[in-house]
């Protein structure tokens, strides 16, 4: 049996693994799909090379498919995401300098509790300069919301640079920066090479955030249905064994690889399993929910995280208010997901919206077939996003 061509792209992060396992155990071939991954420099080239066909598919910002939507990538096609393939991952760390000045005002650097890292941030000298790795990405959103609560103010109090993240330890290395915001293990190898310690994992801002997906062209997708849902089974697959503790180490030694990250499988292997070396003393924090895959409803493309992410682009953009924000969630597919895996026994929520930040512990809600858990859903903050209310 001939084997269908889908050309894909990634950036080099932890991540970016769904991808890269579909293609090396076999779940990509499983579905009748030659799976060909390029990496990409940046998230602006792999941006490109997606709306322009040289690619068919794509991990990235969960941001970018909304921003398609509301007209931000000026010239260049719709996006849509057809499914979240991870939640959380990202590092908030701060160069030597930064660092030595919250270790002399006596903060403790546990990893856990946003307000009071921003409130220690916030006795920074300013402006302060933080390196996320686009401008169109939750590291973005996320820290905004973060810093601006806490009273700092954008373009006054802190600046924000984009930074591919291959490129970000050693921004933070020549002193260009002050802070940084990026995927692992990049965050790791700024403290492996003592240029910075981790303060905080973005989940601590928000327990779910749905940070990547897997990204097609809008009309590809419309146009090849059968090769659509054999990459999502695909994909989809990757995912569940990704959320399986037993796996994570095989998963550490395939992404370690010249051909995909080519780091030291251990870091790798800290990433997955949300254990953090924080400075360059060698001080151990440990972050549950650090990263996931699958479960809890990560993987379903929910309608009302893809409005939450047009709100605030909206809102850091200064859109009209005109803008159809509820028409740009829809990018976030839904219906495909539905069609396509649950046949396949996904879970499928009853509906395919719901309010964002309300759930304190794990809750069981229905689904078409019984019932599923919903994972711990909160803003650092206590906000609550209802998509509903006017």
């Amino acid at each position: 049996m001939s084997l269908q061509l889908v050309k894909a792209g990634y950036i080099p992060l932890v991540d970016a693994a769904p991808l890269i396992v579909a293609k090396e155990l076999g779940f990509a071939e499983e579905e009748g799909l030659s799976l060909a991954l390029e990496a990409a420099p940046s998230w602006s080239t792999l941006r490109d090379l997606l709306a322009f066909g040289q690619i068919q598919a794509a991990h990235m910002l969960s941001p970018v498919p909304v921003a398609s939507a509301l007209g931000l990538l000026a010239g260049l096609p719709r996006l849509n995401a057809l499914m979240v393939t991870s939640a959380n991952g990202n590092v908030f760390g701060l160069s030597s300098d930064m660092t030595k000045r919250l270790l002399d005002a006596g903060f403790g650097f546990d990893l856990h509790d946003a307000k009071v890292a921003g409130q220690a941030i916030a006795t920074l000298p300013r402006p302060l300069r933080i390196g996320v790795p686009f401008a169109l990405s939750m590291h973005a959103e996320l820290v905004t919301m973060w810093l601006t609560h806490l009273g700092l103010t954008t373009g006054q109090d802190f600046h924000i640079q984009a930074v591919p993240p291959p490129l970000m330890t050693a921004a933070i290395e020549r002193r260009e920066l002050d802070g940084f915001c990026v995927g692992e293990p990049w965050g790791s190898i700024t403290v492996e090479r003592a240029a910075g310690s981790l303060v905080l994992p973005t989940a601590a801002i928000w327990s779910s955030a749905p940070e990547k997906v897997l990204a097609v062209r809008e009309s590809w997708a419309e146009e090849n249905d059968e090769t659509v849902s054999g990459l999502m089974r695909a994909v989809w697959r990757a995912c569940c064994w990704l959320s399986d503790e037993k796996n994570l180490t095989m998963a550490a030694e395939v992404l370690s690889t010249g051909a995909y990250l080519g780091i030291n499988s251990e870091v790798i292997d800290r990433a997955l399993s949300g254990r953090f070396i924080i400075n360059s003393t060698g001080d151990m924090r440990r972050v549950e929910n650090f990263l996931r895959f699958e479960g809890n409803g990560v993987c379903f493309p929910w309608l009302s995280q893809g409005r939450w992410i047009a709100e605030r682009l909206s809102q850091r953009y200064g859109l009209p208010e005109t803008a159809d924000l509820a028409a740009a969630s829809q990018v976030f597919r839904t219906d495909l997901y539905r069609k396509h895996l649950f046949p396949i026994g996904a879970e499928m929520p009853l509906r395919s919206s719901k309010i964002e930040g309300a759930l304190t512990q794990p809750t069981e809600v229905s689904t078409v077939s019984g019932s599923m858990i919903l994972g711990r859903d909160r803003f650092f903050n206590d906000e609550i996003f209802d998509p509903s209310a006017e």
